[in-house]
């Protein structure tokens, strides 16, 4: 594969979604072709998976019925949107990918770390991010300011404290593939750094001069 693969990671209203839509306009001003996609959602049977999911109205889901849930979405995403567009020579820019599970249905529902990555790994191919950018914000900075939360983010405070210590923990243990960036910063700041530290891998990728 020739493309690059970077993912946004961390808790719920930290600003993921705007550093994907400020990392994509800039490939979009250097001339790199990309294609901006998220999980759960970006495929024809993701978006009926992420209806299930994250609508407050689902009924209750048992925690391994939900890491199964995502896992089939994962596996379509990989199959139908990372991979072809990786082996196009795009730089995939995700929100969200298999450090969210460990995380949320990990850390956060409690099932067993080791049996959870198994599975996500095996949905996924075992395709790894060249960058994971976890943004990282107090969960009672973030999820708590939202107006209408879903599922997830109605799972309660110490559910996304879990989390949260998860996400840092992963990204302790490969420091060579993650940048931990303040949340809270302004927002240009961060989508600097998040530039600045790709700009080596698309060079290597021959994907920028």
């Amino acid at each position: 594969m020739s493309g690059v693969f970077v993912v946004f990671e961390g808790g719920d209203g930290v600003g993921k979604s705007t550093q994907v839509k400020m990392l994509a306009g800039w490939l979009d001003e250097v001339g790199i072709a990309h294609r901006v996609t998220r999980e759960p959602g970006d495929t024809w049977l993701g978006g009926h998976l992420r209806q299930l999911l994250l609508d407050p109205a689902s009924g209750p889901i048992s925690p391994r019925a939900e890491a199964l849930v995502y896992a089939a979405d994962k596996a379509q995403h990989v199959d139908e949107v990372v991979m072809p567009a990786l082996a196009a020579g795009q730089v995939v820019v995700c929100d969200r990918y298999v450090d969210s599970t460990l995380a949320y249905q990990g850390a956060g529902r409690g099932m067993p770390l080791d049996e959870l990555e198994a599975v996500a790994r095996w949905a996924t191919r075992d395709l790894r991010p060249h960058l994971t950018v976890l943004l990282d914000v107090d969960p009672q900075q973030a999820v708590h300011s939202k107006d209408e939360p879903d599922r997830l983010e109605s799972a309660g405070e110490q559910f996304h404290r879990d989390a949260r210590a998860l996400f840092l923990t992963l990204a302790q243990a490969d420091p060579g593939r993650y940048l931990v960036l303040d949340g809270r910063q302004n927002r240009d700041a961060i989508g600097r750094e998040v530039r600045e530290r790709l700009r080596p891998l698309l060079v290597a990728q021959g994907l920028l001069g």
